[in-house]
């Protein structure tokens, strides 16, 4: 990174599970930077969900380096995930015209409840399966699969959590970490996010600052998309070898249902 930047500037890796970000640093300047992003990061400064885009350059070896703004900010807390300001900029990323238009032309095809299921299901290993809980879901799955298709697709981030919300210390809030984005149900990310942060008593008054109703229907699209979710979550954690997270989550399953 030292040669496309220069000698004079501070170069962190800023951690993560590919390796390619890096923060830079000099004098006052600070750069948030990235090996081969995909091309939705233009949109998604436009649209002011993440932090401004600075400058593309692409390298000699066909690799891409992406600088953004490096923003003083901090993570929400869970706590804060009951905000209108969080429902806000989710209803703008799910009503984004650009972002739609720049999915579908970058070929991703609206992914429907069967072929989610499938994607899922066939990373699922023997171990894994043998849980009740795991059994348990996969019928629910089965069975309500028809029940769940909704003509509604919008672009969807894939994982609302906390960690991935930035707030700037101008009070301006980013949502992240768009590596998982996918043309999809919205209610994946409604699911996700309300099942996590908000008292089921209170998913009516937290969808009305969405713009939604919580109709019977979109109930149980989410309960269907999370359930689905956290079984991936379970196999992840066991091919990590993160028992205890595993657990977490075959036991969060269990209340779902």
């Amino acid at each position: 990174m030292e040669h496309i930047l220069g000698q004079e500037w501070e170069i962190i890796p800023a951690g993560g599970a590919t390796g390619e970000a890096f923060y830079a640093r000099y004098e006052d300047q600070r750069l948030f930077l990235k090996r081969n992003s995909s091309p939705f990061l233009a949109v998604l400064s436009a649209e002011g969900i993440v932090p401004k885009l600075v400058w593309t350059k692409r390298l000699e070896n066909g690799d891409v380096i992406t600088a953004q703004q490096w923003l003083e900010g901090r993570e929400l807390k869970p706590s804060e995930m009951n905000q209108e300001l969080v429902a806000r900029l989710l209803k703008k990323i799910h009503q984004s015209e650009p972002m739609l238009g720049m999915l579908s032309r970058l070929e991703k095809s609206p992914l429907d409840p069967e072929t989610l299921f499938q994607t899922v299901i066939d990373d699922l290993d023997e171990q894994i399966l043998e849980f009740p809980e795991v059994q348990k879901t996969l019928n629910f799955l089965k069975k309500e699969a028809k029940n769940v298709y909704s003509e509604e697709k919008v672009v969807c981030h894939g994982d609302v959590n906390h960690n991935n919300w930035l707030l700037a210390e101008d009070n301006q809030l980013y949502l992240i970490d768009w590596d998982g984005a996918m043309i999809a149900d919205p209610a994946i990310d409604l699911g996700l996010l309300l099942y996590w942060y908000i008292p089921e008593e209170n998913w009516q008054d937290w969808l009305s600052m969405y713009g939604k109703t919580l109709t019977d229907h979109l109930r149980l699209r989410m309960k269907w998309y999370t359930a689905l979710q956290t079984l991936s979550s379970i196999q992840w954690y066991k091919n990590k070898n993160r028992i205890e997270e595993r657990d977490k989550w075959i036991k969060f399953l269990a209340e779902i249902l």
